[in-house]
């Protein structure tokens, strides 16, 4: 195995394949119809986290109660650019109820990646 250490000068080993982090905030029970959603397309790559967390309404009040912040599933997957469209359609469509705290989806670019075991570049 031919080892490298990260290093800064990752662009010439990625060259041409640039790539997106894609972060779906969604409603805990709409996570696996959306996590099958994107596996049955071939994106099988991804990581589940669940967190808590609150949208433009501040939370929910539900009688007397008011729940400041609300369980919620974070997707994270990383895509190259071609696929973007793709994914954030199949996520729309997935978890869409039409109601408040649907979730949000965040894209942002990525730089790189490589593989811990071995050192390889790219997704």
């Amino acid at each position: 195995m031919s080892w490298k250490p990260w290093s800064s000068n990752t662009a010439s080993r990625i060259k041409g394949r640039t790539m997106k982090m894609i972060r779906a905030i969604v409603r805990p029970e709409a996570a696996d119809a959306v996590t099958d959603g994107l596996g049955d397309a071939g994106f099988v790559s991804l990581t589940k986290i669940p967190v808590f967390g609150r949208g433009k309404q501040k939370g929910i009040t539900v009688g007397a109660t008011h729940y400041d912040e609300l369980p919620k599933t974070m997707l994270l997957i990383v895509v190259e650019d071609k696929s973007v469209e793709e994914v954030l359609k199949l996520v729309q469509f997935k978890a869409y109820t039409g109601n408040f705290g649907d979730g949000k989806v965040f894209v942002s670019p990525v730089e790189s990646a490589f593989t811990v075991r071995t050192g390889a570049y790219g997704l």
